[in-house]
């Protein structure tokens, strides 16, 4: 039976139990555990004029965390060191090796890591300074010694809405700092940064989040930041909607961090010129296509060493990048439907990786399976990352696999991803209105998919880079429409007779918009 647009209307609206929530009743700041002790002390800090440093991540989270901080305090007219470690020089997040090479601070501030780096807290300590952690990863039974710490994932915490990321959190700290310090900092407009890291580190995109994310995409498509100028001509785009950010934006802003330093990424985000902007982008362009290589290679070698016996996939190589591997995680995951954990060697001659959760999978809840192999481990429900010992690496992926068999690890978001069977008539401007009325989509709000059946195909042809593309003209019952599916092997006949899963969207092309289904697959 194929849906009507009541019925598209009733399912979608099913997602939002609680309604959309106004950007008016987002939760106050000091909800957060920890926000007023962190407050007070950056507050004292920058009335006694003390050295502050900020030390963020290099994923595209991070990176808008600092940037949305380093933009604050500018505001301010506070000068303060910001870092963000290199992935291959410093590792992950604030480290004893990160405080090293800090410039004598009186305050440290962390955004979107440190919930695990006891080892840092401790030399902070030690040296008489204040650190302060913002982060919204799972923390362990152990809190680091930190002078606060701001997180909605630890357990003292009440706050609304636990699944937010970094960039929220910092966000939530600069609200509460503006109104401390006096501070005239447009808190809505940097809501144009924060939906880029929701997107990108795959928040659900319900509650606070969609909230923030939907103002977020309005702000950013009429936004007079520089790189944004920048990145719509390069795209030849007008305005920025979620998939934009999830496949071409955020790719592009990790690709510093996972081939160069992640620093060139926030040189980006906060150019202070279209040429600086320009010229920076034509340097993420460069790292994204190197990135692009790499992964693809890096994923073949990957698929052909799956063990269909395994429930979840835990593959090594030596010679893999570490740049790269986590990306590699998420292709693996797609196509086996696997968790799936990719790791590499590091200098020490461990393994490292990341991995990437699939379907309902809560991925850092069943690496505390397997605690005692690892030498450390973070992350969230969908995405990790690892080290261990290469010894352990057999037992590791035992442990998993035996600990995933046993089913506890189910933390679906209720992705409701094929709504069902669609003919073409109803395919129109009114359903398009109807799919907009529940925008924006992503982790936690699927974009809605459809099936149609006995679809004919009425043109056929490869296109893009190395003919990796197809496009499709077909027709259902009396009506007609230019299709597309990316990455495409097969090739159907014209006159063929076909079923596509598909999700639809608007063609914009010189002024004019056209309907068009993106295939997912032909069945």
């Amino acid at each position: 039976m194929y849906l009507d647009l009541e019925t598209i209307e009733r399912l979608l609206s099913h997602r939002f139990k609680e309604g959309f929530i106004p950007l008016s009743e987002l939760p106050h700041p000091f909800t957060l555990y920890g926000m007023q002790r962190a407050v007070s002390r950056i507050v004292e800090a920058v009335r006694k004029r003390q050295k502050i440093a900020l030390v963020g991540d290099y994923d595209v989270d991070g990176v808008i965390s600092t940037a949305l901080m380093c933009d604050f305090f500018e505001a301010l007219n506070y000068p303060i060191e910001a870092v963000i470690p290199n992935r291959f020089s410093d590792g992950y997040g604030i480290s004893e090796k990160v405080i090293e090479r800090l410039d004598s601070p009186d305050l440290i501030i962390t955004v979107d890591n440190g919930i695990g780096a006891h080892k840092a807290a401790r030399l902070a300590k030690e040296r008489g300074i204040d650190l302060i952690i913002t982060d919204h990863h799972l923390p362990s039974e152990r809190l680091p010694d930190a002078y606060a710490i701001v997180d909605p994932k630890q357990v003292a915490c009440d706050f609304s809405y636990e699944d937010i990321c970094g960039a929220q959190v910092a966000w939530y700290l600069i609200a509460a700092l503006r109104k401390a310090l006096d501070c005239a900092f447009d808190l809505k407009e940097a809501l144009s940064l924060v939906a880029i890291a929701v997107i990108a580190d795959m928040m659900p995109l319900r509650g606070i989040n969609r909230t923030m994310v939907e103002r977020g995409l309005a702000l950013l498509s009429c936004s007079n930041r520089f790189f944004v100028q920048a990145y719509k001509a390069y795209r030849e785009i007008d305005r920025f909607e979620s998939e934009q950010i999830a496949f071409w934006l955020a790719p592009l802003l990790n690709s510093a961090g996972r081939i160069a330093d992640a620093q060139e990424a926030l040189a980006f985000i906060r150019a202070k010129s279209i040429s600086e902007a320009t010229e920076a982008l034509q340097r993420l362009v460069s790292y994204n296509e190197e990135r692009k290589a790499l992964e693809s290679r890096i994923t073949q070698e990957a698929l052909s060493m799956l063990d269909a016996t395994r429930s979840v996939a835990v593959l090594a190589d030596a010679s893999w990048h570490e740049g790269v591997v986590g990306i590699v995680a998420s292709r693996v995951a797609r196509k086996s439907k696997k968790p799936t954990l990719i790791l590499c060697e590091d200098k020490e001659g461990n393994l490292k990786g990341s991995g990437r959760s699939n379907g309902s999978c809560h991925l850092f809840r069943l690496l505390q399976e397997a605690e005692d192999l690892l030498v450390g481990f973070g992350g969230h429900r969908a995405a990790v990352g690892l080290r261990l010992k290469k010894s352990h690496l057999e037992d590791l992926s035992d442990r998993l696999d035996d600990a995933y068999a046993s089913g506890a690890f189910d933390d679906s978001l209720d992705e409701e991803y094929t709504l069902g069977l669609l003919a073409f008539e109803t395919i129109d401007e009114r359903l398009m209105a109807l799919l907009r009325r529940f925008e924006p989509y992503g982790t936690g709000n699927a974009k809605p998919h459809f099936v149609t059946e006995d679809v004919e195909v009425l043109s056929a042809k490869r296109v893009g880079k190395e003919q990796a593309h197809l496009k499709l003209f077909v027709r259902h019952g009396s009506r007609a429409f230019d299709a597309i599916a990316f990455s495409c092997d097969q090739t159907p006949q014209v006159g063929q007779r076909i079923v596509l899963r598909y999700s639809l969207s608007l063609n914009r092309f010189r002024g004019n918009e056209t309907i068009q289904l993106l295939i997912d697959e032909i069945l």
